[in-house]
């Protein structure tokens, strides 16, 4: 029994050297773990750089091209095409104008100086070209309407941001925020426009996407524009509603009233977002 005990011991060493070493083996697998967590942390940052990417695409609207509303004047369609860069007019150009007999030598005449003027006045409020008055209205109407479209569109997306905070104080606005905002009436004030009579500025109300009135808050006066006032406002603002529009007739006799009405009409129609 004595000459065994060193047997013993050898195999009760063996035993735990490998016992050992299974230990060991058995512990590799647990740093693996630790690993896949470090290669994981990539993951996450790559993740945080894709939303800035997605943030840049709201400052793409301060750029770009925007059509206005066609203008129909007695010689044919208007149309006004702006381009925008940093949210001032870099360029203007008229896309429709009237062709034809007379029309081809006022639309060359007009144009390039209603142009000019627009991205020199970065507004509507430019002057008539001699001669081709109807164009120069059409012009001026098709106009107003790129830059009310231009103005909307830029607040729109700083407000969206925010409309869960502003909810409160929008109230008393449009009440689009609200569920029954689309069944309230609200009103809307379209820009002045200048004519060479006075000034003609529009007011329409708008319920369900609807002009259920329009009034002129400013019209030419002294002379015969009152007696041209008194004949071609009721007659426009009943175009209006009908229409639902500013693709209204102009009133006969009273061509400079009609055109700066249909002008802060279609204002007015851009800013209700009809």
């Amino acid at each position: 029994m004595k000459k065994s005990h060193p047997i013993r011991r050898v195999v009760l060493a063996t035993a735990a050297t490998v016992s050992g070493v299974v230990l060991m083996l058995s512990l590799k697998p647990a740093s693996d773990p630790n690993a896949q967590a470090a290669g994981a942390a990539p993951q996450q940052t790559v993740a945080g750089q894709e939303s800035p990417q997605g943030g840049t695409s709201g400052t793409g609207s301060a750029n770009g091209t925007i059509d206005g509303a066609v203008a129909q004047t007695q010689y044919g369609n208007v149309q006004v095409r702006l381009t925008v860069a940093g949210g001032k007019i870099t360029k203007a150009e008229a896309i429709q104008a009237p062709k034809g007999g007379t029309s081809d030598q006022k639309t060359a005449l007009s144009i390039p100086k209603l142009t000019q003027e627009t991205v020199a006045a970065q507004s509507a409020q430019i002057d008539s070209v001699s001669g081709a008055t109807y164009t120069s209205n059409g012009y001026k109407q098709s106009l107003q309407s790129a830059l009310d479209k231009m103005k909307a569109s830029a607040p729109a997306q700083g407000s969206s941001a925010g409309a869960s905070q502003g909810s409160g104080s929008g109230s008393s606005g449009s009440g689009a925020g609200t569920g029954s905002g689309a069944a309230q009436a609200k009103t809307v004030t379209g820009s002045v426009a200048q004519t060479e009579y006075g000034p003609v500025q529009v007011r329409i109300t708008v319920a369900n996407g609807k002009i259920t009135k329009a009034e002129a808050v400013q019209a030419p006066k002294g002379g015969l524009s009152d007696q041209k006032t008194a004949l071609a406002i009721p007659k426009l603002n009943q175009e209006a509603v009908a229409a639902g529009s500013a693709q209204i007739d102009s009133v006969s006799g009273a061509t400079y009233t009609s055109g700066g009405y249909k002008q802060s009409l279609q204002s007015a129609l851009d800013q209700a977002g009809g």
